[in-house]
């Protein structure tokens, strides 16, 4: 079981009876089953897992509506005029059957959300909030059209506020790079080289001044060599690293040399639970062997919680 749903299962057994009682069974089922899913899909695309969540359990009645039986679709998304997988028809708000997308797994429902979302304009200026703002995601969301219900928000809202999805929110990218300020506002950008431009299948971002992406579910390093034109053994020294593993989803990995320093303004770093030396020169784009040689380290030892660590 994953940490997150962890942490909801240990604050579901300190709540008063009271209060647990007043919560759905079938809601709860549903946020130890998808939270995870929403949780990737914020790593990914950064939109609240609090609000997917929400979402999920408002739209398609925490898995038990009609619509997500029939077709795995968990966000009431409607066909439209793009849509050329599988259709469903089913009544709405409308007296007449309208067509709606439907999924192999509910996997491909929680992805397609994400992407119906990220690729569409009118919704572009929710990804300018921060990730943790569900609030002004709620409200974001009814301005934009996502839903006619003029309470759409405020039941969103008081969704999260009951089963605390929020916890699930994770912080701006500064869990997992350095420098807030080169998260970019939307995905999908084009690199242009050479006068031509290429659609790479995962978004560059930048940590200090290093080119780098996120993993996404089933890659390998491999894979994304090949996608960057870079040997394999190439892409592993750029991630000090002497042979392939498993990826996680989320992974940051750079296509370029790291730095032998941090960017300007991070000069130390304290250690944290759960860090060690690898991750925290992941954050902060600097060679593995500078960190050590920065603070004096032979290249053997460990990373104590507490220790303060040079950065530049």
């Amino acid at each position: 079981m994953n940490k997150p749903l962890i942490i909801v299962f240990a604050l579901i057994l300190t709540l008063p009876a009271t209060f647990a009682q007043n919560r759905s069974a079938s809601y709860l089922t549903y946020i130890e089953k998808y939270s995870s899913l929403a949780v990737e899909q914020q790593k990914r695309y950064r939109i609240p897992a609090s609000i997917t969540l929400a979402q999920g359990l408002l739209e398609a009645g925490a898995g038990r509506s009609e619509l997500s039986l029939s077709s795995n679709n968990h966000f009431g998304i409607k066909c439209h005029n793009t849509w050329e997988g599988e259709k469903v028809y089913h009544r709405d708000d409308h007296a007449d059957p309208e067509c709606f997308r439907k999924y192999n797994e509910v996997r491909d429902s929680y992805e397609d959300h994400s992407l119906f979302l990220t690729k569409r304009n009118h919704y572009s200026f929710l990804f300018d909030l921060n990730p943790t703002d569900y609030k002004g995601w709620a409200y974001g969301l009814k301005k934009a059209g996502y839903a006619t219900d003029p309470a759409y928000p405020v039941k969103l809202i008081k969704i999260i506020d009951d089963y605390e999805l929020h916890r699930f929110d994770l912080e701006d990218k500064s869990e997992y790079l350095a420098s807030k300020t080169d998260y970019p506002k939307k995905r999908h950008t084009p690199i242009v080289t050479n006068s031509s431009t290429t659609l790479y299948q995962h978004e560059l971002f930048r940590n200090n001044k290093v080119k780098c992406i996120f993993s996404l579910p089933g890659d390998t390093y491999a894979g994304i060599a090949q996608e960057f034109n870079l040997s394999l053994n190439k892409l592993l020294q750029y991630n000090d690293l002497a042979q392939t593993q498993e990826l996680e989803p989320g992974t940051i990995i750079y296509i370029k040399e790291k730095k032998k320093k941090a960017a300007r303004g991070y000069l130390q770093h304290v250690v944290k639970e759960g860090e060690n030396m690898y991750r925290i020169s992941q954050k902060y784009a600097i060679k593995l062997d500078k960190l050590y040689d920065l603070n004096k380290m032979s290249y053997s030892s460990g990373a104590e919680v507490g220790l303060k660590l040079k950065l530049r």
